[in-house]
């Protein structure tokens, strides 16, 4: 048959996503979704949503989600960048800022580098210290330098004080900072966008918010930086986010008390997943997502991955140089861990 690809497409190695599943009764610990629903505001803006209006375009720049992120953070709304989900923004980001020489962690979240592949934007891997912690004062870079904070999978973050270094040190490049996973412990760079000219905060509603299905991503920067991100999108799809997603999105931010209170919810629960796993034997490594990073002391993780799936627990195992013996656990409901528990159990006997 003829190859129709392009060169690039034929030679480009895509980002894998966890899997999903189609099996009934199980229980999904490997996509670090939200295990609580949307709040009822929030279900409550998307029942109220007047259909009749689907037959106009949505607001190319977010129109009410981007005034409610605008307030949320006391920023003006030219500080602000509304997406579909943090993917896309992250994407954008790299064809509006960077051009050569970029540098992120060799363990990461692992789309940053396929983003660099796609767009012919070479990078350099910045290896991470043994406790798996980011050496900041090597995290240096002409072209520019992207973190995930915490980072991704391993969940452990970075602090205010770390962050300004690195924005310090690469005055004349962009430094982007994802906080997907903020929600659940970290500290947000977001006070200092007004400060640092080079600083684009990445962040999505998915986890935090329980919205992974609606696609929401926004980035939060100085006009210029923003400027940048709407002149790549208006070059590809000036809509990017529909009406519907606009109005439940700013239903969600609004509804800060219920939010606040599932993310509390899952940080309790993820401590004391941990103490529970390193009572059977588990290294666990400090978390301020809502996963867990985790290597046994005897058990391979490939074993461990097929017994759970076996019994209809799914996680995420990375079979990468360096992390080929850790698990990702997702944080789900506490019934939902101590069947994890449970099952890790009787795998030890």
């Amino acid at each position: 048959m003829q190859n129709y690809l392009s060169k690039k497409a034929v030679g480009i190695s895509p980002y894998t996503a966890g899997a999903q599943p189609k099996e009934k009764n199980i229980i999904k610990l490997n996509t670090n979704e939200n295990p609580y629903p949307p709040s009822p505001k929030t279900l409550q803006a998307y029942e109220n949503f007047d259909a009749k209006k689907l037959r106009l375009y949505p607001r190319p720049d977010g129109g009410e989600l981007r005034k409610t992120i605008a307030e949320i953070f006391k920023l003006h709304e030219s500080y602000v960048f509304c997406g579909n989900g943090s993917d896309e923004v992250l994407g954008f980001a790299y064809d509006a800022f960077f051009d050569k020489d970029i540098m992120f962690p060799n363990i990461t979240y692992s789309f940053f580098p396929v983003w660099a592949d796609l767009f012919d934007i070479t990078y350099n891997l910045l290896p991470l210290n043994a406790n798996f912690t980011i050496p900041i004062d090597k995290l240096k870079a002409p072209g520019g330098i992207v973190l995930a904070n915490p980072n991704a999978p391993t969940g452990i973050a970075l602090s205010l004080d770390d962050v300004q270094k690195v924005l310090k040190n690469n005055k004349d490049c962009v430094v982007i900072v994802d906080e997907a996973y903020g929600a659940f412990g970290a500290q947000s760079a977001a006070p200092l966008v007004p400060e640092y000219e080079n600083l684009l905060i990445v962040n999505t509603l998915s986890k935090s918010h329980s919205l992974a299905g609606l696609r929401i991503g926004y980035a939060l920067g100085q006009p210029h930086l923003i400027d940048g991100l709407v002149r790549i999108k208006d070059s590809f799809n000036s809509y990017p986010i529909d009406s519907i997603a606009q109005c439940v999105a700013a239903a969600a931010l609004r509804d800060k008390e219920y939010y606040s209170g599932i993310a509390k919810k899952i940080m309790a629960t993820r401590e004391s997943t941990k103490k529970r796993l390193e009572d059977l034997g588990y290294s666990v490594l400090p978390s301020c997502s809502n996963f867990l990073f985790v290597t046994h002391k005897s058990k391979k993780a490939a074993d461990i991955k097929k017994y759970l799936e076996e019994n209809k627990i799914f996680v995420r195992h990375f079979n990468a140089p360096l992390i080929s013996d850790y698990l990702r656990i997702s944080i789900g409901t506490d019934e939902q861990m101590d069947t994890l528990i449970q099952k890790l159990t009787k795998f030890e006997g």
